[in-house]
């Protein structure tokens, strides 16, 4: 098959389209002829090397994939080739104390289709086939494409973990960002007010399109004094923050009391610091998240068919000019998710 992939660490220029091995399905497997892959932010902390693919490399990225069954695995049942799926891409055990509990994400053994094993960057993908879910006939290969990583992850950060409620106000980070478009319509959908930060005033009038009540460009403004203007000195609910470094620590400072910083992400850098003070004085939430469950991925899938959620797509690259897709997300340019398609 074809694929796009690397076999040394660095930029967009490390990014190879070459023919490359082709995947083995086991008994429990399905071979997954990919349609539509989601470029993350993931994926550039596989190909830099801060996140070195577990397996070695050669490497293909991708960890939101839509397709067409290729073929199934002998031990498969109730999946037949030819159907429309998309692929959750979070793998768990399924047996150790956390899976038990029902938390799987935190298993001890998590890992992601397209930096744990090889993903969607490619014209053929192997997963498991406990992680494929019917795409409706309503919702395009593209549109399924920027909701298993993105969208859900932004719904579990700001409905399990956060428990947003109607009227409540959140501030959220990055809103050109597949996670931060996803999480204004969200807090949207439950009812809750929006203030939004950008890294370009082009953008600003994007995320007031998505329910955005007020935006501010982060390079030129300081958020945290437009977050308090805008809730009268008192500060948010909730932040959904993933950028990390001095973005984290402003963040704690946009807080209202009792109010929740879900951290979902660290694009910028890994370390963030707190003012301690703000955390026990305001009496303060810090909590971490990294995807969601199946069952919260088939209640998108839901909502998008209903109309009142639609993941943004910038725009759709070629499987071969993967390079250039690469480097339109490294340079920020992009207005919601950006696709490839083989």
């Amino acid at each position: 098959m074809k694929a796009a992939f690397f076999k040394e660490h660095g930029g967009a220029e490390k990014v190879l389209y070459a023919d490359y091995r082709d995947p083995v399905p086991g008994p429990d497997d399905v071979v997954v002829r990919v349609r539509a892959c989601g470029l993350n932010h993931v994926d550039m902390l596989l190909l830099d090397g801060r996140f070195p693919p577990p397996e070695g490399l050669p490497h293909v990225n991708g960890c939101e994939v839509t397709g067409t069954l290729e073929s199934v695995g002998a031990a498969v049942t109730g999946l037949a080739p030819g159907a429309r799926v998309v692929v959750f891409p979070g793998f768990a055990c399924g047996s150790c104390e956390y899976c038990l509990r029902g938390e799987r994400t935190v298993c001890v053994r998590y890992g992601y289709l397209g930096a744990h094993r090889d993903g969607g960057y490619a014209e053929l993908v192997k997963a498991p086939a406990a992680n494929i879910l019917s795409l409706p006939d309503a919702i395009s290969f593209e549109t399924g494409a920027a909701l298993p990583m993105a969208m859900l992850t932004s719904w579990h950060a700001l409905i399990a973990r956060a428990g947003l409620s109607p009227g409540q106000t959140v501030l959220v980070q990055a809103a050109g960002s597949g996670v931060g478009s996803a999480a204004i319509q969200i807090a949207r959908l439950v009812g809750a007010r929006v203030i939004a930060t950008v890294g370009s005033d082009d953008k600003i009038e994007f995320a007031r399109a998505l329910g955005a009540e007020d935006v501010v460009n982060y390079r030129t403004h300081d958020f945290v004094e437009a977050t308090k203007a805008w809730t009268k000195r008192r500060g948010v609910d909730v932040v959904v923050e993933h950028i990390g470094g001095e973005t984290f620590e402003k963040s704690v400072y946009a807080l209202t009391r009792l109010g929740t910083l879900v951290t979902i992400g660290s694009h910028d850098t890994h370390w963030g610091r707190m003012d301690l003070r703000h955390v026990y004085s305001k009496n303060l939430r810090i909590v971490g998240t990294n995807l969601g469950s199946i069952l919260e991925l088939r209640t998108i899938l839901d909502y998008v068919v209903a109309g009142r959620l639609k993941p943004v797509i910038d725009r759709a690259f070629g499987l071969k000019d993967a390079r250039a897709a690469v480097q339109y997300v490294l340079d920020r340019k992009n207005k919601g998710k950006v696709l490839l398609v083989p």
